[in-house]
C-alpha cells in the first residue's frame, strides 16, 4: 500500500493531524471556530466533578473503558450477564462467549451512528423505552437473539454470519427497531442496511480471518496478549471497503472517515505538501468498535493489550458538544450565520451543517486534540487518589457523559448537540 495512504488510515494520523489543528487554533488560524484555552480548565473541572459524583471517593478503579457493553445495561438491567448465563447453560466456554459478544458488538456498533432526536425503542415484555445509543443497543440485541443476523441453516440464532448480513433487508430493520416513518423515524435506515450488507460481503471476503461463514467472532484466537495496532489493521482492512462511495479517495483508494480540511490546506508548505497534507483522519466508528471489542477480550479472557494507548478520543457530537457548550469552542460569526441559515432549528439558536462540511471536520479535529488535553489535566489531578485514568475511562465516565448532560440541561426538549449534524447513519 502507498505509505501516504497507509498513514492516513492510521491512528497516528488521527492524533497528529488533530494536534496540528490545535496548534493552528492557538494561533487564531482556524477557519470556523474561536478557541478559548482558559475555558478548557473550566470544562475539565466540570468533567472531574461528574467523575467524582459517580465514582468517588474510592471507586475510580472500577470505571469501565468506553465501550458498547455499558449500553446494554441501561435501565439497571444486566443484559449481557443474562446472555452469558444462557450461554453457560449451553456449556459455552469463555472463548465461545467472547465470540458471541464480538458478533453482537460488531453489528450493534455499526448500526449506532446517530438515531436522531425522535426515534425510541420499547423493549419487548417491558414498559421501558430507550432512545439514541442505548435504544439502538437494546434493539440490536433483540434482533441478534431473534436470529436476524444468522443464516437460515445456522445451528443457532444468536450468531452473526456474512451471508445473512449480505441479504439483510430494510423490512427486518424496520421491524426490529420498531421504525415508523411518521411516528417513530430513524435516520438513514437504507444507509444502515446497505452498510451491514457490505459488511457481510467484506467478512466473507476474508475467510482467513473470519472463517468461511464470515463470522466476526472468529477474530478470537488462543492468545493472552494482543497488539491493539494489529486489531486496528484488521478492522481497517475489513471496514474501509464498506463505507459509502462518496467519501474521500486518495488516488482512487478510499480512506474512510478522513476529510479535507481548509485550515490544514492553508497551513501546508507548498514546497513540501503532499496529496494527503490537507486531510484530517478520524475513523470514529471504527475506533468506537475497537474500544468496544477490547472489553469482552479483557473481562472474559484476561487478555493483555499492547499499544492500547494509541487509540484517540472519539470525534462525535457528545464529546464535541462538551467543548461548545462550555465555551471552549465558539463558531465565528460568519460560520454561525451560515449554519443558522441552513438550520430548521434556527429559532433555538442551533446551527446546522452536513457531516462532511468543513465546519464539522474542523470541530471534530479540535475535539480529538482537546480530549487529549482534557485527559492530561485529569491524569495530573489530585482528586482521584492516585488512580490514573486511561483515555477510554475518561471518555466513558467524563467527557461523553458530560456532553450528554449538558445537552439535556441546555436543550431539554431534544437533548441535541449544540451544533446539528446532518448525518447519513454511517458516520457518527
Amino acid at each position: 500500500m502507498d505509505p501516504e495512504i497507509e498513514y492516513i488510515l492510521s491512528l497516528k494520523a488521527v492524533r497528529e493531524r488533530a494536534h496540528k489543528v490545535l496548534e493552528l487554533a492557538e494561533q487564531g488560524k482556524l477557519t470556523h471556530f474561536n478557541y478559548d484555552r482558559e475555558k478548557l480548565s473550566v470544562a475539565a473541572d466540570f468533567v472531574i466533578g461528574i467523575i467524582q459524583r459517580d465514582f468517588g471517593p474510592d471507586k475510580y478503579h472500577l470505571i469501565p473503558p468506553h465501550g458498547r457493553w455499558q449500553h446494554f445495561e441501561v435501565g439497571g438491567i444486566p443484559r449481557i450477564d443474562q446472555l452469558l448465563r444462557q450461554w453457560d447453560d449451553q456449556n459455552f466456554d469463555n472463548v465461545e462467549k467472547v465470540r458471541g459478544l464480538i458478533d453482537l458488538f460488531f453489528v450493534s456498533v455499526l448500526l449506532d451512528a446517530g438515531a436522531g432526536d425522535v426515534w425510541k425503542f420499547q423493549e419487548p415484555g417491558s414498559e421501558q423505552t430507550y432512545n439514541r445509543s442505548e435504544g439502538i443497543a437494546i434493539a440490536s440485541l433483540h434482533m441478534f437473539l431473534n436470529g436476524d443476523f444468522a443464516t437460515n441453516g445456522s445451528s443457532r440464532k444468536d450468531v452473526v454470519e456474512g451471508a445473512a448480513l449480505q441479504t439483510l433487508d430494510a423490512e427486518k430493520l424496520y421491524r426490529g427497531f420498531q421504525i415508523n416513518e411518521e411516528s417513530n423515524p430513524l435516520l438513514a435506515v437504507d444507509k444502515r442496511v446497505e452498510l451491514l450488507r457490505r459488511l457481510g460481503g467484506s467478512l466473507l471476503g476474508l475467510p482467513e480471518i473470519f472463517g468461511t461463514n464470515g463470522r466476526p467472532g472468529h477474530l478470537v484466537g488462543n492468545t493472552n496478549k494482543i497488539d491493539y495496532l494489529n486489531l486496528w489493521s484488521v478492522l481497517q482492512k475489513l471496514l474501509i471497503p464498506i463505507w459509502p462511495s462518496d467519501r474521500t479517495n486518495v488516488d482512487g483508494h478510499p480512506v474512510g472517515d478522513a476529510w479535507p480540511l481548509t485550515c490544514l490546506a492553508k497551513s501546508s508548505d507548498p514546497n513540501t505538501s503532499t496529496k494527503i497534507s490537507a486531510i484530517q483522519s478520524f475513523h470514529k466508528l471504527t475506533q468506537w468498535l475497537a474500544y468496544s471489542l477490547m472489553v469482552p477480550f479483557t473481562r472474559l479472557l484476561d487478555v493483555t493489550w499492547l499499544n492500547a494507548d494509541q487509540g484517540t478520543g472519539l470525534a462525535e457530537y457528545r464529546n464535541g458538544g462538551l467543548f461548545v457548550d462550555m465555551g471552549v469552542l465558539t463558531l465565528k460569526d460568519e460560520s454561525l450565520a451560515e449554519g443558522l441559515q441552513r438550520s430548521s432549528n434556527a429559532d433555538n439558536g442551533l446551527p446546522c451543517f452536513g457531516a462532511s462540511d468543513d465546519e464539522i471536520v474542523e470541530w471534530r479535529a479540535m475535539t480529538v486534540a482537546l480530549l487529549d488535553k482534557l485527559h492530561d489535566i485529569i491524569k495530573t489531578s489530585p482528586q482521584f487518589n492516585g488512580v490514573q485514568l486511561t483515555l477510554p475511562q475518561v471518555l466513558e465516565a467524563g467527557s461523553w457523559k458530560a456532553g450528554r448532560e449538558l445537552a439535556a440541561e441546555k436543550r431539554p426538549l431534544t437533548k441535541s448537540s449544540p451544533i446539528v449534524i446532518l448525518g447519513d447513519g454511517t458516520l457518527f
